[in-house]
């Protein structure tokens, strides 16, 4: 695994090497685009539309737009100025509880890894973390960008949540304001309530799967082998329109799956 940033955790007075790697990987499937006639990859090009040339990398330079087509530009040294920006360091800034952080705040995740001669902090950070049930709360300079971020265990690892600050996350105001809430009849939250629990079980994310996805494969695979593609047909869904009648076709449902479940126990226990 390619190590992304190498840098320390700032513990108070302590300072714990390590190297960060990306946790999470996106496996969607990617398409070229292609000149429909002759199948060549299409080419993107940077072009000045004014000067009607391509521009080579060393002739960009980053501008923020302050008013409709005028622009400031920012040179390498004026980020130089800002605070924090040569920094490698991740700073604890608090330790709260993780269930106090709403998931609309997490972006992505990264495991960190002791560097050696930091072995023995880092394992006294997991611990001091694994007793009191905190999490951390730590500000961190990645990619020319200040991020907020949490730290926190994961199996044998600390793993750090970059996290949006809250004036990035958009007020749920903005939609409630305007929606009216309707009144509620206490057979349909009671029967609410029953579905909910029918359907309760605990998180095992091995059990769901991108079915879009391997479907997908198989469509590309069969095309590779110039075989018909075979095209799933899709399952009939009834139009309910009574709420009612919705919830109690759930709840037939969802029982009858729970009343099979001890039937097959017990066979298998009779037949052993």
């Amino acid at each position: 695994m390619r190590t992304l940033w190498k840098g320390a955790i700032s513990f108070g007075l302590v300072n714990i090497p390590i190297k960060m790697y990306t946790a999470t990987e996106r496996k969607d499937i990617h398409f070229n685009q292609l000149h429909a006639s002759c199948k060549t990859p299409i080419q993107y090009r940077k072009y000045c539309p004014v000067c009607q040339v391509e521009v080579s990398a060393d002739e960009i330079v980053r501008g923020y737009e302050y008013e409709k087509g005028r622009y400031v530009v920012l040179k390498d040294e004026d980020f130089q100025l800002l605070p924090g920006e040569n920094t490698k360091t991740i700073d604890i800034l608090d330790f709260v509880a993780l269930s106090e952080i709403d998931p609309v705040y997490y972006d992505r995740s990264y495991y960190l890894e002791p560097n050696p001669g930091g072995e023995k902090a880092y394992a006294l950070l997991k611990k001091a973390m694994q007793d009191t049930g905190k999490i951390a709360i730590a500000r961190v300079m990645i990619r020319s960008k200040s991020v907020l971020a949490c730290i926190r265990l994961f199996g044998a690892l600390l793993t750090m949540e970059t996290m949006y600050f809250p004036d990035e996350i958009r007020p749920p105001e903005i939609l409630t304001a305007q929606i009216k809430e309707p009144e509620l009849h206490p057979n349909e939250i009671s029967m609410a309530n029953s579905l909910i629990e029918n359907l309760s079980s605990h998180f095992q994310p091995e059990k769901y799967t991108n079915e879009y996805r391997a479907q997908l494969m198989e469509i590309i695979q069969s095309k590779i082998a110039g075989e018909e593609v075979a095209i799933p047909t899709a399952p009939e869904t009834a139009k309910v329109v009574d709420l009612m009648e919705a919830l109690r076709a759930s709840l037939k449902a969802t029982e009858k799956k729970e009343a099979e479940t001890p039937v097959k126990k017990r066979r298998k226990k009779k037949t052993g």
